[in-house]
């Protein structure tokens, strides 16, 4: 007997419907897995050893480089070598075992990182150079720092719009890259003149608790002088508490370099010469967004990036803020 043609009909409707729900099922279940699959990714892991957190310079940019870590859902690890090259050394030896996605590094030692930048190197872990560059720039994936020379430059030109003549004491720090350049770049510019001269060189680490003392021991040796050129603003502050201490503030001129809040309160109060400004926060925002351009392969246009500085005195204090950084 023949079935009815609305039978069969009802039928093929049924098998095109149920077709239809089991392939839109296994549809949906796939997009559900490959969505659980990104979703699970696990969070990259950023690793930073900066020259010290004795200094809120490198604080500063380690705050905006976390808010660009957290914006993705990653690890950021911060680790303080305290100026020293063998603990930097073993800090970003154990960042590596710990499988770092990139690194982010203000060298110790301009020299002294050559084997473990050759390992990250070996390893693909982008290198990231904030502040102060090494040597060995082939195994750097990018780097931003700021025109170091330029601001002893403008330091030693500000000193020499002021003062026909001066005996003038340098607080260095040699191992590094920055220090040098902005000693250099003060030196070079004043050398033309035998109306200054270098009286005294100090090795400090741009540490305040380093330079006082040894500011207090040369103020004990008796020999004049007018100015203080300071690689870094934490020791131009060790040196205006140790002039301070000793009646010998007035009248001295004191330079500084990174426009720190605490140096441009002492511009405005006329105890600092100058102080010449640098920006954390733009240091950190660039590393952030460069982290993730690398992790989204995307090229950087600029590997080597140097960021312009400006001189701060008296006449331009106002334009920048004391409560906090540029």
């Amino acid at each position: 007997m023949e079935k009815p043609k609305s039978f069969v009909y009802i039928i093929f409707c049924l098998t095109i419907c149920l077709t239809f729900a089991i392939g839109s099922n296994y549809f949906i279940n796939r997009i559900t897995q490959s969505n659980m699959i990104y979703n699970s990714r696990e969070p990259r892991k950023i690793g930073a050893s900066y020259m010290t957190y004795n200094n809120t310079f490198y604080s500063v940019v380690n705050e905006e480089i976390s808010k660009a870590v957290k914006e993705h859902g990653d690890q950021l690890i911060t680790l303080d070598p305290a100026m020293s090259l063998k603990k930097q050394k073993e800090q970003l030896q154990y960042l590596m075992d710990q499988q770092v996605d990139a690194l982010v590094i203000t060298p110790v030692d301009y020299e002294g990182l050559k084997d473990l930048l050759k390992v990250a190197y070996k390893k693909r872990i982008p290198v990231i150079i904030v502040d102060t560059e090494v040597k060995q720039n082939k195994y750097v994936t990018y780097s931003i720092v700021s025109d170091n020379y330029d601001a002893g430059v403008q330091c030693a030109k500000d000193m020499m719009s002021k003062l026909d003549h001066a005996n003038v004491v340098l607080l260095q720090h040699s191992t590094t890259r920055s220090g040098y350049l902005r000693i250099k770049g003060f030196e070079d510019t004043i050398k033309s003149s035998s109306n200054y001269k270098v009286v005294k060189r100090i090795e400090c680490e741009g540490q305040l608790e380093v330079v006082m003392p040894k500011m207090e021991s040369f103020i004990e040796e008796g020999i004049d002088f007018e100015v203080v050129m300071c690689l870094n603003d934490p020791s131009a502050m060790g040196a205006m508490a140790a002039l301070s201490a000793n009646s010998m503030l007035d009248g001295k001129f004191v330079y500084g370099i990174d426009g720190t809040p605490e140096a441009k309160e002492m511009v405005v109060e006329g105890k600092m010469a100058a102080t010449v400004a640098q920006s954390p926060k733009t240091f950190g925002k660039k590393v952030g967004e460069t982290i993730y351009k690398l992790f989204s392969q995307e090229k950087i246009k600029n590997k080597n990036e140097v960021s312009p500085v400006q001189i701060i005195t008296k006449d331009n204090v106002q334009d920048y803020s004391t409560e906090g950084w540029q």
